[in-house]
């Protein structure tokens, strides 16, 4: 019997390539796309769409009962940069919707959940070289704060109710496809816009920041292959660390000038600086790697290569 999914937050950067991968994967019917406002044109166009406020509970539960949803992909977030301007919108946005699906979840209207965790979880007490799964955490920022109270709420569902959730640490992502939407790691994709476009950038990090950083295509492979996996192979219920690369901005502008030689990058630290240097520079992955078989496959070279065939079509 076909399970219907349902993407919640599916026109930011994650949740619209999420959205086209999965229809292509089962079929544009069978997996409902939602958001507080209306995506591009493209995405409202490949199938069934909601526009739905995942604090709203009862909203949310409406659309949960007519598409007979089997599983839900939580995709609504205020991102990092964001949710230091405006604190408790974030807090209440990325806390309630998460509330509101885990709870779903209990009452069995639905059976399965992926909701995204971040590098942010991670603060200025964590080892910054290769993070393990299990640290220090202590999060510096309103965003972080709120994924590791996630992470906690995540694992005291599926251990106290059964509620099958599961969830992944994304770095950095990078995309072709679709504009960021006010994260710190946002100048890794704004770059490559930047340099096809003007030949230059004024990067908001300093040159040395070196953070962990992934291709969407790979962010959206580990997000299925976790969904995918049997149940009884996810050992981690909070959220798995999955790394790719790390890299700085000097060594992006370096891979830049290798396809573009009169790229030029001039850096201006601003208020992003503080929430970067808080976060680590590399992941240890091993856990996904174990339990169900995480395997990047994007370095820095292929990224810029991608990233700057696609965007000068």
């Amino acid at each position: 019997m076909q399970k219907n999914i349902l993407i919640i937050g599916a026109c930011g950067q994650i949740g619209t390539e999420l959205t086209f991968t999965l229809r292509e994967k089962h079929g544009r019917d069978i997996v409902i796309a939602s958001d507080i406002r209306e995506g591009h044109d493209n995405l409202m166009d490949s199938g069934p769409f909601e526009l739905l406020d995942a604090t709203d509970y009862d909203a949310l539960e409406e659309v949960v009962a007519y598409y007979e949803i089997d599983e839900v992909y939580l995709m609504a977030a205020m991102l990092s940069a964001t949710a230091e301007k405006f604190p408790m919108r974030a807090w209440n946005l990325n806390m309630n919707s998460l509330f509101n699906v885990l709870n779903l979840a209990k009452e069995k209207k639905i059976s399965k959940i992926f909701w995204p965790s971040s590098i942010a979880v991670f603060g200025p007490k964590t080892p910054k070289e290769n993070t393990p799964q299990n640290t220090i955490m202590a999060p510096s920022t309103v965003y972080g704060i709120s994924k590791q109270s996630g992470e906690r709420w995540c694992e005291y569902y599926h251990n106290k109710f059964g509620v099958d959730v599961r969830s992944i640490r994304y770095p950095g992502l990078i995309s072709w496809k679709t504009m960021p939407g006010g994260g710190t790691t946002d100048y890794a994709v704004e770059i490559y816009h930047k340099a096809l476009a003007e030949k230059t950038y004024t990067c908001f990090l300093s040159e040395d920041t070196s953070l962990p950083m992934m291709f969407m295509d790979d962010a959206i492979r580990a997000t299925l292959e976790l969904m995918e996996s049997d149940s009884g192979k996810i050992k981690v219920r909070s959220a798995y660390n999955v790394a790719a690369m790390s890299f700085t901005p000097s060594e992006v502008a370096q891979s830049i000038a290798t396809q573009i030689p009169e790229f030029k990058m001039t850096y201006e630290p601003d208020s992003r600086q503080a929430i970067a240097d808080s976060w680590p520079s590399s992941i240890d992955d091993s856990e996904a790697r174990k339990d169900w078989g995480w395997k990047s496959v994007f370095n820095l070279e292929k990224t810029t290569q991608d990233m700057l065939k696609n965007l000068s079509k």
